[in-house]
């Protein structure tokens, strides 16, 4: 994928997780009760799911793109500053939060969070080398270097 098209999905990821996470004065009581219910419904149905799992689970599944998009940008060389980018970005937005109404800021959100920058720098060490194997004649000795090319 190319450069500039990386950088406008990064872009457009990062306003998207900000309208997300920093929209003050929004009432969350409506989505809140829809997850409220679907937790419900599975547990009726015997998943039993608890709001206590699934916010984290959110929260690592939300930073996962950004470690695709700055892994594939940073090459898989250079992953320990995806990572880091990732518990810089968490970090400032949950210290934006501590100012905002109706937001609450938690260490465990940057710690989920920065995981989840971890687990996209994972999936792209895993299908890189797999998606060179699949067409010939590419270059996929170096992931890293393949990925920071554009």
């Amino acid at each position: 994928m190319r450069r500039p098209v990386l950088v406008l999905l990064l872009v457009a990821y990062l306003a998207a997780v900000a309208a997300v996470t920093l929209t003050p004065g929004r009432s969350h009581a409506g989505s809140l009760g829809v997850v409220r219910t679907v937790l419900r419904w599975l547990d009726e149905r015997g998943i039993p799911l608890r709001f206590e799992v699934v916010e984290p689970a959110a929260n690592v599944v939300m930073f996962v793109p950004f470690g695709v998009l700055v892994g594939l940008l940073l090459g898989l060389r250079r992953w320990w500053a995806v990572v880091l980018l990732g518990l810089a970005t968490s970090a400032t937005i949950e210290t934006v939060q501590r100012v905002l109404p109706d937001r609450f800021s938690t260490v465990q959100d940057v710690v989920m969070n920065t995981l989840g920058a971890a687990v996209g720098v994972a999936v792209i060490a895993w299908v890189a080398p797999r998606a060179g194997r699949t067409r010939p004649g590419s270059a996929s000795a170096d992931p890293g270097r393949v990925m920071s090319e554009g």
